[in-house]
């Protein structure tokens, strides 16, 4: 009789923590169901600026590659490269100077030349790739090739960038092409003068779009 009590006991008592058990879990799981959800963020439609330009201070160039947004006008908004001529092709307003112009002004033209089709136009202009500010370097030099000029250089610097001299580089005879006002213009850098501290005037501030030859 003893042993059949006990028994009983147990019985009661296991039963007892299931139902404790399983009550903890279904206020877990409702409180999990009540939990509000977090909506989802939703994604920025504006175009994202290159980080290392200055809105208020880049001149675009040809060749940048520029996004343009109108708000609420997706088809007037769209990412166009400079043309070599400086200028860009947008839908209703047709062709438009770019070049020549901070992000922060071309927002401005191109503003006034939507006012015909759009009212009170919002624009805004970032740059997305920069490939203006750019130099070339070819001949018997180290690494020939285009590279950015993002940062005051002359000559020197450029000559160190590019790995130096090859065997057989006429160090004496170097040149830089600059193009003025459509003209080419040919400016010669006698690199064992200049390290002699002998024409330092020959080792120029580079320009976007110059060309040192080395022969």
């Amino acid at each position: 009789m003893f042993v059949q009590r006990c028994g009983s006991e147990k019985a009661a008592v296991r039963l007892s923590l299931t139902i404790v058990v399983v009550l903890a879990l279904s206020g877990l799981i409702m409180a999990q169901d009540a939990a509000p959800t977090a909506p989802a963020a939703k994604p920025d439609a504006s175009p994202q600026a290159n980080t290392s330009v200055r809105t208020d201070g880049y001149v675009i160039g040809a060749e940048d590659m520029i996004s343009i947004y109108v708000w609420k006008e997706p088809d007037m908004s769209k990412s166009v490269p400079v043309r070599p001529d400086g200028m860009i092709s947008l839908p209703l307003i047709g062709e438009i100077k770019a070049a020549g112009y901070t992000p922060v002004q071309l927002q401005g033209v191109l503003a006034d030349a939507m006012k015909k089709y759009v009212s009170d136009p919002q624009v805004t202009v970032v740059v997305e790739k920069v490939s203006s500010l750019s130099f070339n370097i070819v001949g018997e030099i180290g690494r020939a090739g285009y590279y950015p000029l993002t940062r005051r250089m002359t000559v020197l610097d450029a000559i160190a960038m590019a790995g130096g001299f090859k065997d057989f580089a006429k160090t004496k005879k170097i040149y830089v092409l600059r193009v003025v006002n459509g003209t080419e213009q040919r400016l010669p850098f006698n690199y064992k003068e200049v390290i002699k501290g002998q024409n330092s005037q020959q080792n120029i501030e580079l320009q976007p779009r110059d060309t040192i030859v080395v022969p």
